[in-house]
C-alpha cells in the first residue's frame, strides 16, 4: 500500500467525519428546523396517562419534544374544577419550562339525540376553554363521536357543526381554538368532516388530524387529505412514525408543502417499557422525514 503524508491523511480523515456529521441524527434536525415551522409535540393519550405534571415537563423537555395537548381526566389533574391559584400554578410550571401547553383534549361530542346531553356538552366544552385560556393553552379538542339510526345523517353532521360554530365563537373570544378531532367509527369518515365543517363556517372552527385507517378509504389518502386541509387548526395528531400501516411520510410532505405551522403530536398506541427512549426516537423519526419531505 502506498505511503501518504500526515496532512493526506488528516484531511481524508476530516471528509470523513463531515460525511458522517451530515448523514447524522443532529444534521436531520438542522435541515427539519431549517425547512419547516412545524414543531413536534406530545399528546399524554397513553405514553403520559401516568404522568404527573413535573414528570410530563421533564420527560419532553430531555427528548426535546417542544409542546403538550393534555388528555384531560388523566394523571396530570388539569381540570375544571381547579382553583384560580391552582390554574395559575400550571401556567407558572409550563411557563418555567421549555414545553408549551399546546391545548386539553377532552372527549367533549355533540352528536347526542337528547338535546339536554348536547347542552350539556356544549357548556362543559365552555368551561375547559376557560380553563385552557387560564392555564395558558391554545385551544381545546373536541369529537365527533357517532351516528344514530333514530335520527338522520344530515341532521347529526348538522348539529355536530352548528354545535362548533357557537363554541368557535366562545372561544375566539378567549384566543382558544376550537379542534374537532376526526374520530368516530363512521364519523371519521372524510367526507363526514368535511360536512360537519361545511356547516361550522366559523374561521375559529377546525379540524385535528387524526391518522385513521379511513384516511385510506374512497379515492385514497391525497383524495381525502385535500378535502379537509385548509380546515386545518394547529394540530395534527399521529401514531408512532416508524409504522408501516399508514403514510406518514406522504402526511408530512403535504404539511411542508402547505407550509403549515402548526404541532404534528405524537398520540402513540403502544406500551414501550422505555417510553422516554421511545419519545427520543420518534423526535428522530420525525426530524428525518421532515428533512426528507
Amino acid at each position: 500500500m502506498a505511503a501518504i503524508d500526515r496532512k493526506t491523511f488528516l484531511r481524508e480523515i476530516s471528509l470523513l467525519t463531515g460525511a458522517a456529521v451530515l448523514s447524522g441524527p443532529a444534521f436531520a434536525a438542522s435541515l427539519a428546523t431549517e425547512k419547516s415551522a412545524i414543531k413536534l409535540g406530545f399528546v399524554t393519550y397513553l405514553w403520559g396517562k401516568d404522568w404527573d405534571l413535573p414528570t410530563l415537563l421533564k420527560n419532553c423537555a430531555e427528548t426535546n419534544i417542544g409542546g403538550v395537548e393534555l388528555r384531560v381526566e388523566h394523571a396530570h389533574n388539569v381540570m375544571p374544577e381547579l382553583t384560580a391559584a391552582q390554574r395559575l400554578a400550571v401556567k407558572k410550571q409550563f411557563a418555567d419550562s421549555s414545553v408549551q401547553l399546546v391545548g386539553l383534549g377532552t372527549n367533549q361530542q355533540y352528536d347526542f339525540v337528547d338535546q339536554n346531553q348536547l347542552r350539556a356538552s356544549i357548556e362543559r366544552t365552555k368551561a375547559f376553554i376557560r380553563l385552557s385560556a387560564d392555564v395558558g393553552g391554545t385551544g381545546v379538542k373536541v369529537k365527533p363521536n357517532a351516528l344514530h339510526k333514530e335520527v338522520s345523517v344530515e341532521k347529526t353532521l348538522t348539529q355536530i357543526g352548528a354545535s362548533l360554530n357557537e363554541l368557535a365563537q366562545y372561544g375566539a373570544d378567549l384566543g382558544q381554538q376550537i379542534r374537532l378531532e376526526v374520530h368516530g367509527e363512521a364519523t371519521q369518515e372524510l367526507p363526514a368532516i368535511k360536512q360537519i365543517m361545511d356547516v361550522a363556517t366559523h374561521p375559529n372552527a377546525t379540524i385535528c388530524w387524526n391518522c385513521n385507517p379511513q384516511d385510506l378509504n374512497g379515492k385514497g389518502f391525497q383524495d381525502n387529505f385535500d378535502l379537509v386541509k385548509s380546515r386545518f387548526g394547529a394540530t395534527c395528531h399521529v401514531r408512532e412514525l416508524d409504522r408501516t400501516d399508514y403514510p406518514y411520510q406522504a402526511l408530512l410532505t403535504n404539511l411542508v408543502n402547505m407550509k403549515y405551522k402548526g404541532w404534528v403530536l405524537l398520540e402513540c398506541h403502544t406500551n414501550p417499557a422505555d417510553k422516554v427512549a421511545s419519545m427520543k426516537t420518534q423526535r428522530a423519526v420525525f426530524n428525518q422525514m421532515i428533512a426528507k419531505a
